[in-house]
């Protein structure tokens, strides 16, 4: 099986995403009743946490150039 590399802004949105359906699904079970505002505030603040993450890892994991000065090799 083909190793994947770890990602985890995916994580988080797909734990964002776990979370609103257990509550949803609780919610129409009558097993727990869900606060509205919690339920509506997840959404954004857990795609709000997915872009910070997202751009942070991507910004971590990029390769890092050497600053190369090519005016002394250009003269050779």
């Amino acid at each position: 099986m083909k190793r994947h590399p770890f990602e985890p802004a995916r994580l988080i949105s797909g734990l964002t995403a776990l979370t609103l359906g257990t509550a949803y699904g609780l919610d129409a079970l009558g097993l727990w009743h869900a606060p509205g505002p919690w339920l509506f505030l997840t959404l954004p603040a857990g795609l709000l946490l997915f872009g910070i993450t997202a751009a942070a890892w991507s910004r971590t994991r990029r390769p890092h150039h050497p600053h190369t000065d090519r005016t002394s090799s250009e003269g050779a």
